[in-house]
């Protein structure tokens, strides 16, 4: 995939040669992200972490889960026994002591273990960055992990990247709430270092095809985007391809320490990770060594600008690899919550119900038009009503069948985002807001019946998009938690519920259509 082109559809992973895959750090970004792919290259994946339940249903029912820590010989001869590659996506950044150190003992306790359990390769991913002793102890860990890995006698590809851009990525994060939440910047001076960052599309295929590349010896892989960037630049850009104008002030005397607070206070960011970050912002982070690109011909790296609109192509139709939806588990999250995750509000009700599944899902499958929400009409039509004040579409589209949904379809002032009749059903909203905002209704089988999930998504956009949802948020519970309760109690109501019956009608067609 080029940077000038799509980036709606991520790459299609398929290997001639299956393997057994070790993946370390798979409750962290890239290591979550990266067993996807490898399952739909027909590789057999196993996954070692410390806690088993953070990973329950999140990934293929084939992917097997060790619980162990990587300082524990007994639980990485375990995870190791019998695989063919593994990825180390472990670092200690967060943690209370010294990071560096941390990083050295479980590197040369992971090495150890592969180099003993017969491991063929190990694929790392480390900071890519150039100046030695000049290196912040953030980027010299890094790369000293690598150089752990690749002394152990097992053939180690190190893949060295700066920035990387998706959602999630925490310093793509950083960038994102700087500059969505300050539109007059106060910025140090490293916003004026170059860097090459690269697109998490882009670090994947990198990391996947590392696999069966043919290559003796271990090597060391510089890999960056196509644009080279001050950091500055990015935050400039970032707000461009939102409709923002941020103003960035340059002022000497901001220290590390002193950024990384101003980051803890704007952003969900805490100061102890983002001190060493800043501080590796200081280093020249661009790719000096092109051997990744005549190695991976087949992987050419997007642009910026790209990479950006692909962290936020939250609008694909049903079942896009890029689905913003992807990019984090909501089950991970306590049973109710409101706040913030990854740049978005977030507004999520959780209920069991004795009812079905599939009751509850005919429930919400029925909703809108002539029906209304169940509860809070009131405040429905009112919203519908000052949309259409602001040229919005207002409640007039209603559905286009009260007995029939279809993905696309136009439900008042929301859009059919998503529909796995008897599941799921995620609504775009297409009234005017300043952001971007979905309704999504999920319902899954438990032992008392069913779990029902409703969960509001507000992307805001500068911050006035704050503003409006801290506005609207005392209504919340009236409006949200009201239609929650309101659904379950019409899903257990019973098949002698009138609008429970049409929405039955409604499922057995949707089945039929598809």
């Amino acid at each position: 995939m080029s940077g000038a082109q799509g980036v709606t559809k991520r790459r299609r992973y398929v290997s001639n040669h299956s393997m057994r895959i070790l993946i370390t750090g798979a409750t962290g970004y890239i290591g979550g992200r990266l067993v996807t792919p490898l399952v739909e290259a027909g590789h057999a994946v196993r996954c070692l972490t410390r806690d088993a339940k953070r990973v329950v249903g999140r990934f293929d029912p084939s992917v097997e889960i060790v619980e162990g820590d990587v300082a524990d010989e007994r639980a990485l001869d375990e995870a190791l026994r019998g695989c063919d590659a593994a990825y180390y996506m472990v670092h200690s950044m967060g943690s209370t002591k010294s990071f560096a150190e941390a990083d050295r003992a479980a590197a040369l306790a992971f090495s150890t273990a592969a180099r003993r359990q017969g491991v063929k390769r190990i694929l790392y991913l480390g900071g890519l960055g150039a100046g030695g002793d000049s290196l912040s102890t953030h980027l010299r860990s890094r790369q000293e992990v690598g150089e752990i890995l690749r002394s152990s006698g097992v053939q180690t590809l190190e893949f060295r990247a700066a920035q990387i851009i998706g959602s999630g990525s925490i310093s793509f994060e950083m960038v994102r709430y700087l500059t969505e939440r300050l539109p007059i910047m106060i910025a140090p001076r490293w916003v004026v270092t170059r860097c090459q960052p690269i697109a998490i599309d882009d670090v994947l295929a990198y990391l996947v095809a590392g696999l069966t590349i043919k290559t003796a010896g271990s090597k060391v892989y510089e890999i960056g985007g196509s644009d080279v960037l001050t950091y500055r630049d990015m935050m400039l850009r970032y707000g461009k391809l939102r409709g923002l104008n941020p103003v960035i002030l340059i002022v000497p005397f901001f220290t590390p320490r002193l950024s990384s607070y101003w980051v803890h206070l704007i952003t969900p960011i805490p100061a102890r990770m983002a001190q060493p970050l800043i501080l590796g912002l200081h280093n020249e982070v661009v790719v000096r060594d092109p051997v990744a690109l005549r190695d991976f011909p087949a992987i050419r790296p997007m642009g910026y600008d790209a990479a950006v609109r692909l962290a936020f192509d939250r609008q694909c139709r049903a079942g896009s690899e890029t689905s913003w939806f992807d990019a984090f588990d909501i089950r991970t999250l306590p049973g109710d919550f409101a706040g913030i995750k990854e740049g978005v509000l977030i507004d999520r009700r959780e209920r069991d119900a004795s009812a079905s599944a599939t009751r509850i899902a005919l429930v919400f499958s029925s909703l809108g038009g002539a029906r209304g929400w169940l509860t809070s009409n009131w405040l429905w039509r009112l919203r519908g009503a000052m949309d259409r004040l602001v040229g919005g579409v207002g409640l007039r589209r209603g559905r286009r069948d009260a007995r029939d949904l279809r993905v696309g379809d136009a439900l008042d002032f929301w859009r059919v985002d998503a529909y796995e009749p008897g599941r799921l059903l995620r609504l775009r909203a297409e009234m005017k807001l300043p952001g971007r905002a979905w309704l999504q209704f999920e319902a899954e089988p438990n032992a008392g019946g069913a779990r029902f999930r409703q969960t509001a998504f507000f992307e805001p956009r500068g911050l006035f998009g704050y503003f409006y949802w801290y506005a609207v948020a005392p209504f919340h519970e009236l409006v949200f938690g009201g239609m929650a309760r309101a659904i379950v109690r019409a899903a257990e109501a019973g098949t002698g519920n009138t609008a429970l019956a049409i929405a039955r009608r409604a499922f057995e067609d949707g089945k039929r259509a598809k």
